[in-house]
């Protein structure tokens, strides 16, 4: 391999700087990053076959793959990808849940079933991803339809940044709903990319 890196992980484009900034504060120099687009988002059919495809163009370039999802909504779809390919994921069933850790999002959940969730890329991007992306803009009659059964908004924020609660505030305005924030640091991301990087997850060509 020389000095290429050794692991890829294909990951959602919503985790890009998350994954960059932990690629950074553990020194992983082996591993290389690719994203897909986070508007996959709103389109969770498709990430499957857009999975499938970046692995096929990256086969037999890296000792080792990762992908960077959850399930994402894909219904198991994504995961009868990856164990055709030998490939590894996070655990769970959206970033949510490992944003937040399992048991702490099963307690949002159960507090609250009709909760809607925004991580800090989905706030930054919630004009774009949310309001434009769902079409609500040019739309806004469309908003009971999406967020009619939604009671509460909750913000899990992976840093305190400045502004960034407000923002989460003003968002549930919009949307009509109640507003609750957490920090929820990097979750169990951090502890899924340390045991791909250590070399636990391997594909084999």
């Amino acid at each position: 391999m020389g000095d290429r890196p050794a692991i890829l992980v294909i990951a959602c484009g919503a985790l890009a700087h998350e994954i960059v900034a932990l690629r950074r504060i553990n020194a992983w120099p082996h591993m290389a990053v690719q994203c897909l687009p986070a508007e996959l988002h709103n389109r969770p059919e498709k990430i499957a076959a857009a999975v499938r495809d970046k692995i096929a163009a990256n086969r037999g370039k890296f000792a080792s793959m990762f992908v960077a999802y959850a399930d994402c909504g894909t219904g198991g779809q994504l995961d009868a990808v990856l164990e055709h390919e030998g490939i590894e994921r996070i655990p769970g069933a959206h970033c949510y849940e490992f944003f937040a850790g399992s048991q702490a999002f099963a307690a949002l959940s159960d507090a609250e079933p009709g909760t809607f969730y925004l991580t800090d890329f989905l706030l930054r991007h919630f004009d774009r991803l949310i309001l434009r992306g769902l079409g609500i803009d040019r739309h806004p009659e469309l908003m009971p339809l999406y967020f009619g059964n939604y009671t509460r908004l909750v913000y899990l924020a992976q840093l305190e940044q400045p502004g960034m609660e407000e923002a989460g505030r003003q968002a549930a305005r919009r949307l009509g709903l109640e507003y609750e924030y957490r920090v929820t640091g990097y979750g169990d991301l951090q502890g899924s990319l340390q045991a791909a990087s250590e070399g636990v997850v391997f594909w084999q060509n």
